[in-house]
Formats: structure tokens, C-alpha cells, sequence
């Protein structure tokens, strides 16, 4: 069986998504205008000490800073002082970008800034599937894939197949369908997640605890399947369907073993008091539902109507909001132009509602 690392281009927005056959293994968002700066090299200078919070505050230049932990090599350094620092975790949740400091033999810059960027969502994923053909859908996706991973390409242009496109958005869902009838509503919070699963009623002749074991053993792999790609993470909490609590116990081990294949590796505690089932996955990049939800994700989301089912239109007339999301992504108006091959101008509205938008002819 072929596996394919595929790119759709939308505008200001391409979509990776790693298939095998119908299947979608592996998605994520690329944002060249936005990137969450994960991996990314900087020199940068303690600007203040926060030891109740056991760290320290960076200046990476630019205007841009962040958290660096406390670390037996730097829990001594004084503010003013100058070392290269790596970001591990990207800002979301409403919190700035974690750090980790870095030995490096190069020379270090004059001043703080960055010194490399880390690796694109493209590259991680070639890392990962590194036997996976590359295939793109336009020009411009193929101008966008460095050097080392152009022997891989397929050289035909080719769109999402179907199946995988519908896969794709059905990931923009909260609701999630789920093997034996089930489904799951995914709600995502400041604190954590929370995951409710819904069974319909059982038909299958067995009493009903076992028909309702067995519909949650069945689905709760599809759904860590799910965790994995909308990257949902920090604490996630998981009620699972109809089940006494004592009963939900024996769903441990199919959590566990669906969790093995997560790149992430995250952790299921066990059953809480209350009979949820609770799993700590790693922050590192942000949340599918983070990204779509976020000004500039609202933003590329009225580009992207603008390209497909509003093609004939001429003005995007938006709220404050989504104007200045798309005023500090001047390419993606580019790349809507483009890929309409028609002119499209934007107006602000301030009567509208800061993320409602309405074209005209």
C-alpha cells in the first residue's frame, strides 16, 4: 500500500494531509504567514526574574518574547543576560511560547533575534512518514517544498481525492462519528477538553451493560485516532456512554493500546471518581480547533469561501476583526486573487460584527 504526504493550496493556507489508500493517517495546517515558531532559534536576553513561576521572562527581539524555565543552567543567570534559546511549545491557551536553553559552538548574533527557524508542519510530517510520496495540487504548493524533499514528488498535480477531502472537513466538526453508531462531541476549554460519547440504543440482544461495553470498546480507538489529528492536548477528559462507573474500568487497556501509535505518546491516568476516563496529551503546537477558531483562522475561512462558493464576487466587506486579520496577511488576499484569477478588494464595515464578513458582486 502507497502512502502520499498530499498539499491542497487555499489562500494563505496549505493542508497536509498523509493518506493511505481512503484513508487519512496523519493532517495538519500550514500557515506560512503564521508560524507557530516551534523548533525556531534565537538569541535571546533575560528581561525579568519570575521565580514564583520558576523561570524566567525572554526577549527574543521584535518585540517577541518568552518563558524560559527554570534549568540548572540558567536558574543563576542574571536579567540582562544573553543566550540562545529554542521555543518547545508555541503560544496558545492564552499563554506566550515556552523555551528550552541551547548550547551552540557558532558564533552568537550582535542582538536578540532569530538566528534559524524550525522545521515547516511539512517538514515535520515528511520526517515522520518518510517513505510517503509527496503530491501537490498547484504550482504553488510545489514552489513551497525545500530542496531535500523534492526527489520525493510526484511530478502530476493532483487534488485531494474525495474521500479524503470529506475526511478533512469532518475533522472542522465538533460532533464525530464513531463505529458502532456512536458518536462524540468534542468541547475544547481554556482548562481542557472535554469529550462526551453519545450510544444509540442497543439492539443487539445482549443485556445492556455489555451492549454498551462493547459499543464504547469498539469506538474509542476511532476517537484517539481523532485526539491525534485535531492535536488535541493538554488535559483531555473523555465520558464515556451509558456505562456504570465501576464497568468503565475495563476500558483502560483499548485507550492504552490505541494511544501507542501517537507520536506525542500521552498518558491515560486511569478512571476519575466520577467515571472519566482522563488522559494528559503534550502541548506543543496548537489545536486544529485553535487554529480555525482564531482571527486569522476566521479570516482565511472567508478567503477560502471567497475562492470556491463565492467566486463570482468582487468585495469582501468584513468586521473589524477579520479586515485586520487579513490586512496582516497581505499574501493571503494574493493568493485568493490568484487562485479566483478575478480581482477581490476588501471593505471595512465597523456596523458588522468583528468576524462577520458579506461579499458583494
Amino acid at each position: 500500500m502507497s502512502t502520499f504526504l498530499r498539499i491542497a493550496t487555499f489562500p494563505g493556507e496549505l493542508r497536509i494531509a498523509v493518506t493511505q489508500d481512503d484513508t487519512l493517517l496523519d493532517y495538519a495546517l500550514w500557515r506560512p504567514a503564521a508560524p507557530d515558531g516551534v523548533g525556531d532559534l534565537y538569541l535571546g536576553r533575560i528581561s525579568a526574574r519570575a521565580a514564583g513561576m520558576g523561570g524566567a521572562f525572554v526577549d527574543l527581539g521584535n518585540g517577541a518574547s518568552g518563558f524560559l524555565p527554570d534549568q540548572k543552567e540558567t536558574d543563576s543567570l542574571p536579567e540582562g543576560q544573553a543566550l540562545p534559546v529554542r521555543i518547545v511549545r508555541a503560544a496558545q491557551g492564552g499563554k506566550g511560547v515556552r523555551l528550552r536553553a541551547e548550547t551552540l559552538s557558532e558564533p552568537l548574533p550582535a542582538r536578540p533575534g532569530l538566528i534559524r527557524p524550525g522545521p515547516t508542519p511539512l517538514e515535520r510530517l515528511a520526517a515522520r512518514w518518510p517513505d510517503a510520496t509527496l503530491v501537490v495540487d498547484s504550482p504553488a504548493a510545489a514552489a513551497r517544498i525545500p530542496p531535500a524533499l523534492r526527489p520525493r514528488r510526484l511530478q502530476e498535480l493532483l487534488p485531494f481525492p474525495e474521500e479524503i477531502t470529506e475526511a478533512c472537513a469532518a475533522l472542522e466538526e465538533p460532533v464525530v462519528s464513531l463505529p458502532s453508531g456512536m458518536q462524540a462531541s468534542i468541547t475544547p476549554t481554556p482548562a481542557l477538553v472535554a469529550i462526551d460519547m453519545d450510544a444509540p440504543p442497543a439492539q443487539s440482544g445482549w443485556p445492556k451493560q455489555t451492549a454498551q461495553f462493547a459499543a464504547n470498546r469498539d469506538a474509542l480507538p476511532a476517537l484517539m485516532r481523532q485526539i491525534r489529528l485535531r492535536n488535541l492536548s493538554g488535559a483531555i477528559l473523555i465520558d464515556p456512554a451509558g456505562l456504570a462507573t465501576r464497568k468503565r474500568q475495563a476500558l483502560l487497556e483499548p485507550v492504552k493500546a490505541a494511544l501507542q501509535d501517537d507520536p506525542l505518546k500521552p498518558r491515560c491516568l486511569g478512571i476519575t471518581a466520577l467515571g472519566l476516563i482522563e488522559l494528559v496529551r503534550a502541548r506543543i503546537h496548537p489545536s486544529l480547533p485553535e487554529l480555525l477558531s482564531s482571527p486569522h483562522g476566521r479570516a482565511l475561512a472567508a478567503l477560502r469561501a471567497c475562492a470556491t462558493r463565492e467566486a463570482q464576487a468582487s468585495v469582501l466587506r468584513g468586521g473589524v476583526g477579520l479586515i485586520t486579520a487579513l490586512e496582516q496577511d497581505p499574501q493571503a488576499l494574493a493568493d485568493c486573487v490568484t487562485q479566483r484569477g478575478k480581482p477581490l478588494s476588501l471593505t471595512l464595515d465597523p456596523a458588522l460584527p468583528d468576524f462577520f464578513w458579506t461579499t458583494q458582486p
